[in-house]
């Protein structure tokens, strides 16, 4: 069991660089107002919330223990940074408040990285 813990935490890595990433390469576009959310960013996202599910459901089968609360917590800023990113992602240049949705994209994932290392 611990082999595929293990194979999905590596797989929600791979989904959290590849929505910070997708962030990240996009900020000095956002200074000079093209910055558009890729599709990386929305896969990542998305990697993150399926392989998020199955870790606490791989956790909990394996009798280890899950803090419900924080889970609760990133679950709830993965949703908001889904619901950004899905919304905004045709859109080819990000208005005012589109670079304001951008930004907030950008801190939550941090935020979201931060609560996983950080929160014991």
């Amino acid at each position: 069991m611990d082999v595929l813990i293990h194979f999905f935490v590596g797989l929600h890595i791979i989904g959290i660089a590849s929505l910070l990433g997708g962030f990240l390469t996009q900020m000095k576009a956002m200074g000079e107002g093209t910055a558009r959310f890729s599709p990386a960013m929305l896969h990542g996202a998305l990697t993150m919330l399926i392989t998020g599910v199955a870790l606490v459901g791989l956790n909990q089968a394996d009798d280890n223990t899950v803090n419900n609360v924080k889970i609760g917590v990133k679950l709830a800023l993965l949703v908001v940074i889904l619901a950004l990113v899905y919304v905004k992602r045709d859109e080819e240049n990000l208005d005012k408040s589109g670079k304001a949705m951008f930004g907030a994209v950008g801190a939550l994932t941090t935020a979201n990285i931060f609560i996983a290392v950080l929160w014991t």
